[in-house]
Formats: structure tokens, C-alpha cells, sequence
């Protein structure tokens, strides 16, 4: 079993918080490179978010087009 295995068993039920420190992980990046890496750093949250098994959105919100 994986790290990220692991990760994701404690994480299980509570993807809405695990969603929300992902957000402001991100933001705390954006302010220290100021905003140099946005784009970057916003892919690698959808891709957290992704792999946790939630969007972080409302279960009846269709999920974002793929970024190409």
C-alpha cells in the first residue's frame, strides 16, 4: 500500500476540508510567488482534488472541461 494510499483512507469522508487545504495551499503559493506560477499551481490542485476523489464542488455541479 502507498503513501498516497494511505492519505487517502484518513481522507475518506472528509474530502470537503481536504478540499479547502488544498485551496489555501495553493493560494499561500500564488502569494509567496506572486501569482508567477498560477496557472501551474492551479492544474496541480484540480489534479489533488482529482485523486482524492472529489472536485470540491456540489454533487450536482458538472465537473470542469479538460484543460488542453
Amino acid at each position: 500500500m502507498s503513501v498516497f494510499d494511505k492519505l487517502k483512507g484518513m481522507l475518506k469522508g472528509h474530502e470537503d476540508q481536504a478540499s479547502k487545504g488544498i485551496d489555501k495551499a495553493g493560494d499561500f503559493v500564488d502569494g509567496k510567488t506572486q501569482g508567477k506560477y498560477s496557472g501551474q499551481v492551479d492544474t496541480a490542485q484540480d489534479k489533488l482534488k482529482e485523486q482524492l476523489g472529489g472536485t470540491g464542488q456540489a454533487p450536482d455541479t458538472p465537473p470542469p472541461p479538460p484543460q488542453q
